[in-house]
């Protein structure tokens, strides 16, 4: 078994497992993702993102869930890539272009003293199509405001695409209140979102947002870069803040841009860290399903 190195990194809290593999050897599969993302038995993380080279662009974000399953997008996840890139010397751009499943996203990094503090996403535009989340119902209808039944309480929901699917409940509380784990995880598998959904809580609150979110196939996290941006989305619609406002996670806050009037694309800018290098221990990956093969 080859030496197989890893990263992890984190974009307000939300962690991931990062592998560097521009030469596209390295194969993984369900099992041995979750192993690796699972917080007792491997390294932990909400996913695992492998780094590689793209012909569309100048990476592809190969992204998958703490479930080990495959994801279209990540919005955090992509700022710990471009930091990843730009500071182990795969690249000296400052302003970039990653593939990922959910198409190509333009990335722009802040340096300060040669190291990335920032990292602004071009999330592109999102959707209000049941079609493109997807979700079950006309696909062309729109859910917005819609009631949302859940252990015996009704809140006003909204779905937004961001090149993956995200509900968003409006809570007339502050959201650290709210019993994110039980609703959270029914919601997820609502028989409405056929592959599933994100789920946001949301509330008006200084200096902008205040949002909790459980996410498809990991549950609970910091912070949700794609979350940020589909909340923003619709509690502008729902006429609760301007266009730009502060998303603040239980992570960090994120500054959330939705440019309607510039091509309807959502930009996000927040901070990023790295924590650590490290190897792979061989015994543990043959142990995981026969490890990752290179």
């Amino acid at each position: 078994m080859d030496e197989l190195r890893f990263a992890k990194y984190n974009g307000t809290g939300n962690d991931f497992v990062l592998i560097s593999d521009v030469e596209n050897r390295v194969r993984l599969d369900e099992r041995l993702v979750a192993a690796i993302c699972d917080r007792h038995r491997g390294v932990g993380a909400d996913g695992l993102i492998r780094v590689t080279g793209a012909q569309d662009a100048d990476f592809f974000m190969d992204y998958y869930n703490a479930d080990g399953r495959v994801a279209q997008m990540c919005g955090n996840g992509i700022r710990c890539l471009a930091k990843l890139v730009y500071e182990t010397g795969l690249t000296d751009e400052r302003d970039l272009a990653v593939s990922t499943r959910a198409g190509v996203k333009h990335v722009s990094l802040h340096v300060e003293d040669g190291r990335v503090d920032r990292v602004t996403v071009d999330m592109g535009a999102p959707s209000l199509r049941r079609g493109d989340l997807p979700m079950e119902g006309d696909p062309d209808a729109k859910f917005l405001g819609e009631p949302v039944d859940v252990n015996g309480t009704t809140y006003k929901g909204s779905a937004v695409s961001m090149g993956n699917p995200h509900l968003v409940l409006f809570v007339d509380t502050d959201p650290r209140d709210i019993d994110v784990e039980s609703i959270g995880s029914r919601l997820e598998h609502d028989r409405r979102f056929p592959e599933g959904t994100n789920v946001e809580f949301v509330t008006a609150m200084e200096p902008g947002l205040a949002v909790r979110v459980w996410e498809r196939g990991v549950g609970e996290t910091m912070a949700c870069g794609t979350g940020a941006c589909a909340s923003l989305v619709a509690a502008h619609l729902a006429g609760f803040v301007k266009h730009r406002a502060k998303v603040r996670f239980l992570g960090g806050i994120l500054d959330v841009d939705w440019r309607r009037d510039e091509g309807g694309s959502v930009f996000m800018t927040g901070g990023v860290e790295r924590t650590f290098d490290a190897t792979f221990d061989p015994a543990w990956l043959r142990a995981h399903v026969g490890g990752a093969t290179s």
